[in-house]
């Protein structure tokens, strides 16, 4: 991999994890400065790649670098010295200038934990606790996670201040919170990991519509919690569930040029057999107890899209599912996702009755699915939806999917 692309990688997988462990080794009150010294450490690690070439070990170096920098902002930040060395517990002056940075696997994934945890405290909005989670611990964007609340940049960087500066306010610890307090908090850590997969899954980016890396972060953080006995739970189990499911159709959903590849024409021999087999794993055991989540409905739903065979009981049983999945909690993805069930189950015609209902005018999606539905039935309309579709889609591969389905229609 050249610089160019290797930075860009690590900066979204590593960058999350220095932030973590500076946060649990300094308080939440240093969050700026935990954000500071990961980010100067990618800025150093391009200029000097830049002009030395790669090192044998690109994560250890920036580890190494990161570390070095936290000390040095250790020895000349008077400040630390006099106000916050000495809530730090056990620790002299002389002590913490040596202070070493625990860059360990098992401490990244501790401190990734309890940080989500912390930033997951009910002093501050849902909104603004996944937020603040997708930003410092996944590494997204103001911009993607702007796209993810339906919302603008400024919006959500205000958002994002007000709930760091309530955080210190309220001296939040970063630590894995008591048995009582995990189930305060646990839904919108589920609710940040389900955001974390599908922005890798089905990107918002404009270069990219799949980003691997970000699904296997968002599995590795939810195996974490089921390795915890106080979150080893139903609904975390589900969520991995689904996760296993959708990760096995991963190698399918794109060809070697990053274009998209529709469920309907993916090569079935591409799906990930293991993956499949670990979902039904954790989908059983997400079956004990007797709360149904969203996850386990839109597990049980990716479960069935693993089944090769193309059945109209396949279809009326998903449609089912959706039904249920949308009186638990609406989402515009699931009422799109219906529509199609119905096709596949029904007919098209009543899907573009039910389709229309819904009247996303903002989605490309709405208009991609609008098209498909009249394609054949009313190829006029269906190259209109094309083209509003294509006129609202941001990604390079949407676009070029939906130029290539405008070609073959107006070829007809």
């Amino acid at each position: 991999m050249q610089q160019q692309e290797l930075i860009p990688h690590l900066f979204r997988t590593e960058y999350r994890k220095i932030i973590a462990v500076l946060c649990r080794q300094f308080g939440m009150e240093q969050i700026e400065v935990a954000e500071d010294i990961a980010s100067q450490t990618f800025l150093t690690a391009s200029e000097t790649w830049g002009i030395k070439g790669l090192p044998e070990n690109p994560t250890a170096w920036l580890y190494v670098a990161a570390k070095n920098k936290a000390k040095d902002h250790l020895k000349r930040n008077d400040l630390f010295q006099k106000k916050i060395a000495p809530q730090i517990k056990n620790s002299s002056s002389s002590e913490l200038q040596e202070t070493d940075i625990d860059l360990s696997e098992k401490n990244i994934q501790d401190s990734q934990l309890q940080m989500m945890f912390a930033v997951c405290h009910p002093s501050i909005s849902s909104e603004s606790q996944i937020g603040l989670a997708l930003r410092i611990l996944c590494g997204f964007g103001i911009e993607e996670i702007a796209n993810a609340f339906l919302s603008n940049k400024e919006t959500i960087g205000k958002r994002l201040t007000r709930a760091k500066e309530k955080l210190k306010l309220e001296k939040v610890k970063i630590e894995f919170p008591g048995e009582n307090e995990i189930s305060n908090r646990l839904e919108n850590v589920l609710t940040t990991l389900y955001l974390l997969f599908n922005e890798g899954y089905y990107s918002a980016a404009k270069d990219k519509v799949v980003r691997k890396e970000l699904c296997l972060e968002a599995m590795r953080l939810a195996h974490l919690l089921t390795e915890n006995e106080n979150t080893d739970l139903p609904q975390v189990n589900a969520l991995l569930s689904l996760m296993c499911f959708h990760a096995s159709r991963l190698e399918a959903r794109t060809n070697d040029d990053g274009e998209i590849i529709l469920y309907k024409d993916q090569n079935t021999d591409l799906w990930n057999k293991e993956l499949i087999r670990q979902g039904e794993y954790f989908l059983n055991t997400a079956a004990k107890g007797n709360k149904l989540s969203k996850y386990h409905l839109e597990a049980a739903i990716a479960y069935r899209h693993t089944q090769k065979e193309d059945t109209v009981e396949k279809w009326e049983t998903i449609l089912q599912l959706y039904n249920h999945l949308l009186q638990i909690q609406y989402s515009p993805a699931a009422a799109l996702n219906r529509a199609y069930a119905i096709s596949k189950a029904r007919s098209k015609n009543e899907a573009i009755k039910e389709a229309e209902k819904l009247d996303l005018t903002g989605n490309h999606l709405y208009y991609s699915l609008l098209a498909d539905l009249y394609t054949n039935i009313d190829d006029e309309k269906a190259l209109h939806h094309f083209q509003q579709a294509l006129l609202l889609s941001k990604s390079a591969a949407d676009k070029k999917l939906i130029s290539e389905n405008i070609r073959h229609l107006k070829m007809k």
